[in-house]
């Protein structure tokens, strides 16, 4: 499985011959926009996590220009099916066996709506088994108890947990969300976007050293192999 870093929560999962895209925000990142080019990515399913704009703006143009389809909770669903996009809609606690693999809906706790106001659903995270390897994408959300839940039912061998702070829960609180999720090879996302979530790299990555954990954060445009 090929994972790699778009900024803020955009990722692309390639497995098993199939693409995935997670949370597309790009065109809109100033830290991304001139790196990485939306028309060149390839993408079978787009994975949403929840309606915020940094998780949707570019779902509508990569979809119609691959033709992938749209995997997110029913309300997200039925907003891009309204605009004749393909769309497999969850909610939470819900498995789907794909072509690629299975994606079980989790819960978050977070808010969701798109730009206009207009409802999201409540948010969620994914985990993803695919290729005998098995991920966490939590989404924007804060620390909690639910996270004891996911080792119950998956043995993780990566999870990417938002370190930015304000808007989720920060470096601290990840770290005690890698102990609940028994995982620990973290990859940090919704981070330096902006200056609300902008971190200290290294005083991050020394935290999860201390508790004998591994924090990556990637480049733009870097990929991991796990």
């Amino acid at each position: 499985m090929k994972i790699t870093f778009y900024g803020q929560n955009s990722l692309s999962i390639e497995v098993g011959g199939k693409h995935i895209i997670v949370d597309p925000f790009i065109t809109g990142n100033d830290l991304s926009k001139d790196k990485v080019d939306i028309k060149q990515l390839k993408a079978d399913y787009i994975l949403v996590t929840h309606a915020h704009q940094d998780h949707t703006l570019d779902v509508e143009a990569i979809a119609k220009n691959t033709g992938a389809t749209v995997v997110s909770n029913y309300e997200i669903a039925n907003h891009y099916e309204a605009k004749d996009l393909k769309v497999h809609p969850m909610n939470h606690g819900g498995s789907w066996e794909f072509d690629f693999g299975k994606v079980t809906y989790v819960n978050a706790i977070h808010t969701s709506s798109f730009p206009d106001g207009s409802y999201g659903g409540q948010p969620g995270g994914f985990v993803v088994e695919a290729g005998e390897k098995c991920i966490y994408i939590a989404g924007d959300t804060a620390l909690t108890m639910d996270m004891k839940l996911i080792p119950m039912r998956h043995d993780l061998d990566l999870a990417v947990l938002p370190i930015g702070d304000n808007f989720t829960m920060g470096v601290d609180d990840a770290v005690i969300a890698s102990d609940f999720i028994e995982c620990s090879k973290i990859l940090g996302c919704h981070y330096d976007t902006f200056g609300f979530i902008e971190i200290d790299h290294k005083v991050a990555k020394e935290k999860f050293k201390m508790k004998k954990k591994e924090l990556l954060l990637l480049e733009i445009g870097e990929s991991i192999e796990i």
